[in-house]
This record gives C-alpha cells, sequence and structure tokens, in this order.
C-alpha cells in the first residue's frame, strides 16, 4: 500500500543536531527537496487530527485590544484607541495585554498537537538551536505549514502587528513589507538563554505564551539603552507582548526553572531592508497606516 503524504512525511530521515548547528549543506537539501511533501502532510493533518484541536480565530486577541483594532480598521481615525493600549515600559518599548488569558490555552494546545503531529519542522537555528521552537512564516524551510495556522498567523502580521508598529513607530514605514516569524521554548535543563543582540527587523514583537499556572524562573528579557548603557530586566505575563525596534539591544536572561514560551515575529523591508537612524520619516496618514502593503513576500530568510 502507498503511504500517502502525512506517512511519508513522518518517515523521511531527519537531519541531526550536529548537522543543523554546524549549516551543513546536506541539511538545506533536506528541507528544499521535502518542502512540497511537508506542506501536503500538514494539510492532510489539519483535515484529521488537526480537526480535532482548538481552530484559530479572533477570540484570541485580548477582547480590548481587538476591539481596538477592529474599530481602527473600520474607522483609522480612531486609532489613538489602539495606541492608547500600549504602555512604554523601556525608552522605545512597549507593552500590552496582546492574546486573551482566558484563551492563551486553546493555542497552547494546538502548539502542542503541533508538535506530536511528527511532521519535520526546522527549529529556529539562527539563535544558537532552540529545539522547542519553530519556523513560522512561509519564507522558511520547514515552517508550520497547516492552513489554519498560517491563516492566523497573517492576521496576527496584517491585521496587528504591521498597524501597530507603524503607530508606534513611524520610521518603519516602508521597512514593513516583509514578515517572518518562529517560536520559542526556553527550558532550564536545556535551552536557556540568548546572550545580548540585535534583531535583523525593523520591529520585533515578543508574545509570551506561557499560562497563567506555568511559573518559571529567571528568562528575563534584558534591554539595554544604546544612548544611556541603562539596562533593565523586564518580564512579561501570560499573553501580554513586548514592541521594539530591532536595533534595541536585548537579551534573554537564563532560564533556571520552568519553561517559558514564546512567538517572536519580525517586520523589514525587501531584502532586509530596515530604516537608518536620523533618516527623514515617511509621513502618512491614518487611512494609510491601516492597509495592506502591495508588495509580495520576496522569499528572503533572515536565517
Amino acid at each position: 500500500m502507498s503511504l500517502n503524504a502525512l506517512q511519508h512525511a513522518r518517515a523521511v530521515p531527519r537531519p541531526s543536531r550536529e548537522e543543523m548547528l554546524h549549516r551543513d549543506v546536506s541539511v538545506q537539501h533536506f528541507w528544499s527537496q521535502n518542502r512540497d511533501l511537508f506542506e501536503q502532510a500538514w494539510s492532510e493533518w489539519e483535515t484529521g487530527k488537526g480537526a480535532e484541536l482548538p481552530q484559530l480565530d479572533t477570540s484570541l486577541f485580548d477582547p480590548q485590544l481587538r476591539a481596538a483594532v477592529e474599530q481602527a480598521w473600520a474607522d483609522p481615525t480612531t486609532e489613538t484607541g489602539v495606541k492608547d493600549r500600549w504602555e512604554e515600559v523601556f525608552p522605545g518599548v512597549y507593552r500590552t495585554q496582546f492574546f486573551n488569558v482566558e484563551r492563551l490555552s486553546a493555542l497552547r494546545d494546538y502548539l502542542d498537537g503541533v508538535a506530536d503531529a511528527g511532521i519535520p519542522l526546522r527549529p529556529p537555528y539562527g539563535i544558537v538551536l532552540n529545539r522547542g521552537g519553530a519556523m513560522l512564516d512561509p519564507r522558511s524551510e520547514g515552517y508550520l505549514a497547516a492552513p489554519g495556522f498560517q491563516s492566523f498567523y497573517r492576521t496576527l502580521m496584517d491585521q496587528y502587528m504591521r498597524p501597530v508598529s507603524r503607530l508606534l513607530f513611524p520610521d518603519v514605514t516602508g521597512y514593513d513589507s516583509q514578515t517572518f516569524g518562529f517560536s520559542i521554548r526556553w527550558q532550564a535543563s536545556k535551552d536557556t538563554s540568548l546572550r545580548p543582540h540585535t534583531d535583523a527587523s525593523a520591529v520585533t514583537l515578543n508574545i509570551n505564551l506561557n499560562l497563567p499556572d506555568e511559573d518559571y524562573s529567571g528568562s528575563a528579557v534584558s534591554f539595554i539603552d544604546p544612548v544611556s548603557r541603562k539596562v533593565e530586566k523586564l518580564t512579561f505575563e501570560p499573553g501580554t507582548a513586548l514592541i521594539h525596534h530591532g536595533s534595541v539591544p536585548h537579551a534573554s536572561e537564563p532560564i533556571t526553572a520552568g519553561e517559558r514560551y514564546n512567538f517572536v515575529l519580525w517586520l523589514y523591508g525587501e531584502h532586509g531592508q530596515i530604516p537608518q537612524p536620523g533618516a527623514p520619516i515617511r509621513q502618512i496618514t491614518p487611512k494609510e497606516r491601516w492597509s495592506l502593503p502591495a508588495t509580495e513576500s520576496d522569499g528572503f530568510a533572515p536565517f
């Protein structure tokens, strides 16, 4: 009996951790040669076992944020209602309740189902090699290609992240047509931290996916003010998000107990372009801010 795509994908021999860490050429071949197979396998999974999992829809967003965003899309002149939802907690770093805590378990149940699907997912080894993470954007090899997830991801990026980024950071306008994303799972016994760095993004959105009863120790996000050199360790509650320019230096402090789950999402211009300090800021109207770019994906992946 011939194997269907899901069975075939589960049976494909995977690259070793060492091969991925060393960026062996065979690893890139593995993902590129199997891309169509894995995409078909995710579609089959979603109509089978995946159909039993919670569906990802706008109820996952915080009700107050969702109401403000939907109002702004209907009438962009009301966008201050969205801006007021964000608090500046460090110079150039804003925080808000992004996901609905009461619905966050549905997203986590879905992601647990993805982890158990048996379909190869490429970990984000551009940040060392986070074994519990996955690539989320179609531009990435081995991405999470389940159609239902991709629909939710597009809503998150297009309807929420991009207009919010333009609202809080006017200089990113024109450097926000391209999307990129990955998930991270920090584990005290495995992948614990990330040294100080900047992102290759115009803007970065970091969303905490921990449930209210999931405690962990350590794993604060440290931000470094490039002018004063002041360092501040920020923690964020379940479903909350931090947003900042990719150029703001930051680090993930070591996790000492438990686990921390995150989405990390980027926007940037074509072929990785980001705004330069001191460059003129393009002035746009609220209607232009709450619009979709005409530019299609250029296929460029930072890692």
